[in-house]
């Protein structure tokens, strides 16, 4: 019988392309573009985090570290989270290939194939993909108009094969942050159904109004998956956590070792020195762009205004397709994602408002404009 020595694994039919990742390359064949289709920070990491990596260089910390992550490491960042919400004796921690490796992670430890999880609409894209890659299925559960979570969503679509809740607070792409009530409800109702509760909280050092709370505070064996690329201007070095029950935790890293193997060693020692780092400068100067890019958007769009994270998710007026209105932004410099890359909709587009105001005021008028030729 004669095979195909080319021939790709069936689960790859499942995934396609990133729909995000693909404007990194056009971003490099056009001149000076309006980029904001980035969903990582527009600063340099703090001096303290970068001169702590490159000490580690100089001194010989370059070699593998134990797979869960250096121990001074995992010890001050557990303590950090202590004074967020309680942590169970029977938790562990380890430090992660990013979030991402930590999504991988935590779906191929947990889910069977045929299981079904439930992810938020509009989501990160990863999430759906690598569901699919598991042998999972991911199911959605509607958010809209406001990207608010409800009950009646959540059992619109639980079924006896679901085996997990994730939820993103703040959010990718909506920006909406989590508010106690829906935060409780998420808790009580993987509780109530035996679900494992994932949340993704990388971006929880983004809020610009009231404070991060986290589902481990009202549900102890939720699996908390965060890091550290968007508060410590650390995108591409790869540096996550996942903070949940041992036995889940035993077999992540299990998992690791056989994957990541562990998580860049110079990058530990810089996010162990930024630990301590105060936000606080950041997350002002990030509300300050919220409040530029609302502002500038709300007259001709349908937006809600973001709590949290750096995206903001207009709705288009009625009969425009986020294909059609990213390409004439395109035609105009402007980088945008279409919405239906993160979403079930398409009539939706993610704006990054990690730039500089110079960038933003100039995206600005180009969505206003484009929005208007459309009439």
């Amino acid at each position: 019988m004669s095979r195909n020595p080319l021939q790709i694994a069936d689960r790859m039919s499942s995934i396609e392309a990133s729909g995000i990742r693909k404007f990194f390359d056009l971003a490099r064949t056009m001149k000076d573009p309006i980029n904001l289709s980035i969903g990582q920070p527009h600063f340099d990491p703090p001096a303290i985090v970068a001169d702590a990596a490159i000490a580690a260089i100089r001194s010989g910390e370059n070699k593998y570290t134990p797979t869960q992550g250096i121990e001074p490491l995992r010890v001050k960042l557990r303590e950090k989270l202590a004074k967020r919400y309680p942590i169970a004796a029977n938790d562990d921690l380890m430090i992660t290939g990013g979030v991402a490796g930590g999504v991988l992670l935590s779906y191929f430890t947990t889910l069977n194939p045929g299981d079904e999880i439930l992810i938020p609409d509009p989501y990160f894209v990863m999430y759906k993909h690598l569901a699919h890659v598991a042998g999972a299925k991911p199911v959605l559960y509607a958010t809209y108009p406001d990207f608010r979570i409800t009950r009646e969503a959540l059992e619109k679509v639980y079924t006896p094969k679901t085996r997990a809740l994730l939820v993103n607070s703040p959010s990718n792409p909506t920006g909406q942050v989590m508010n106690e009530a829906e935060v409780r409800l998420v808790a009580e109702f993987a509780r109530e159904r035996g679900l494992l509760l994932i949340s993704d909280e990388i971006y929880d050092e983004y809020i610009y109004e009231g404070e991060h709370i986290s589902p481990k505070r009202y549900n102890p064996d939720t699996l908390v998956l965060g890091g550290f690329s968007k508060s410590m201007g650390i995108p591409g070095w790869r540096m996550g956590y996942a903070l949940g029950p041992a036995p889940i935790l035993e077999k992540m890293r299990i998992l690791q070792q056989f994957s990541y193997v562990c998580a860049p060693a110079p990058a530990q020692f810089g996010v162990l020195a930024g630990l301590d780092f105060d936000f606080t400068p950041y997350r002002k100067e990030y509300r300050a762009k919220r409040d530029r890019v609302y502002e500038g958007l709300r007259e001709n769009f349908n937006v809600v205004k973001p709590s949290g994270a750096f995206y903001i998710f207009p709705e288009l007026p009625k009969g425009i397709s986020d294909q059609e209105f990213v390409q004439r932004c395109i035609e105009r410099s402007l980088l945008v994602v279409p919405g239906s890359a993160c979403c079930s909709k398409n009539n939706y587009v993610r704006v990054s408002y990690a730039a500089d105001d110079r960038t933003l005021d100039r995206g600005i008028a180009v969505l206003n404009d484009v929005v208007k030729s459309f009439r």
